[in-house]
């Protein structure tokens, strides 16, 4: 049997058939992993919703409302919480674009007045080390029992009350932005 010479035409069917087996596969993978990926999300954005509100009995979820915000190139998120039909506090995803490694990403728990009840990070991509430590709680508990109405939030290199962390203060800066987006978010929608 001879050898198939090789030619142009050939190995551009070659090259054409592998990347549309390859292309196919990924697509089908992708099908097959969206919805648990889509669980998964919701299960993580559930259970910090679980740590930022007092204990509620409705479906935040669910009566979640959507504003539009200059300072977000998303819509901004918001939980309102109920215990029967009393409002006990409110979750706000509150995000800058600011940090050392871009985006950090926040939920804020606010009681019904404004004060912080607890605080957790959903997303960012700062150094190992230094910026991650904003997921601490010691770090996030500067924030507790806090009213950004009569509390700077600003890290105290800028003039606020804010320790910054070792190493980060961009990254500390841009937490406290993402919180302090998130208040004026909360205040707008109780507006």
């Amino acid at each position: 049997m001879s050898k198939k010479e090789s030619t142009l035409l050939n190995m551009i069917l070659s090259l054409l058939i592998v990347t549309v087996a390859a292309g196919l596969s990924l697509g089908s993978v992708n099908n097959l992993t969206k919805g648990p990926k889509a669980k998964a999300k919701l299960e993580r954005k559930i259970n910090a919703l679980k740590l930022v509100l007092p204990q509620f009995n409705n479906n935040p979820v669910a009566d979640i409302q959507m504003k539009k915000s200059e300072k977000a190139k998303d819509s901004v998120e918001i939980y309102p919480a109920y215990f029967d039909t009393n409002l006990v506090g409110t979750a706000v995803i509150g995000s800058s674009d600011k940090g050392f490694s871009g985006l950090i990403k926040i939920m804020v728990g606010f009681t019904p007045d404004g004060t912080i009840k607890n605080l957790v990070v959903l997303d960012q991509k700062e150094t190992p080390g230094l910026g991650t430590k904003m997921k601490d709680e010691k770090y996030i508990k500067q924030y507790h029992d806090k009213n950004p109405s009569n509390f700077n939030l600003k890290v105290k290199k800028d003039g606020g009350k804010i320790d910054a962390l070792t190493g980060a203060t961009i990254s500390s800066r841009a937490f406290s932005e993402a919180v302090e987006m998130a208040y004026e978010e909360f205040v707008k929608s109780e507006e």
